[in-house]
């Protein structure tokens, strides 16, 4: 089950953010940011902001009762969405729940936004993540981003895009 999070989620949703992308926890799945960054993803205050965003959709999957994903999706200028935040807990992953909350993402952006294009940025030192989205139908546009922190300026971000429509 895909719904939208209210802050009543912040908890549950922090956590499992951390727990895909950072630290030895998120070393249990194939997505993680582990080996190249460190400290904390987020924070809830952060993830609060973006569920109170009228600009932002926070889609949340549920298994039994229990958060298992999560995937932000942001109305940008132009007939443009933004996809970001993915996340399935790390031992649930390569159990088709990533390509789930893409689909929803994708339907949230033309339901919500009026989107036909879906843009998301990819750290460049990971190629295979690169690869998954690339056969998920979203394609590289060329465009190479630096890194939104600026403490891993080693590290940039890699634009991909895919039509909706």
């Amino acid at each position: 089950m895909v719904r939208l999070a209210t802050h009543d989620d912040l908890p549950a949703l922090h956590a499992l953010v951390e727990s895909a992308y950072r630290g030895d926890s998120a070393r249990g799945g194939w997505t993680h940011e582990a080996d190249l960054l460190e400290g904390q993803r987020t924070s809830q205050g952060e993830l609060a902001q973006v569920v109170d965003d009228p600009e932002s959709r926070v889609l949340l999957m549920h298994r039994d009762g229990v958060l298992i994903g999560t995937v932000t999706v942001t109305r940008r200028p132009g007939g443009v969405a933004y996809m970001g935040m993915l996340c399935v807990d790390p031992a649930l992953q390569a159990g088709g729940l990533g390509r789930g909350l893409i689909a929803a993402a994708e339907e949230c952006a033309q339901r919500e936004f009026g989107a036909d294009i879906m843009e998301m940025t990819v750290v460049s030192a990971r190629g295979e993540l690169v690869s998954y989205y690339e056969r998920r139908g979203y394609a590289q546009t060329g465009e190479i981003r630096p890194f939104p922190l600026p403490q891993f300026d080693h590290l940039s971000m890699v634009v991909l895009t895919k039509a909706l429509n």
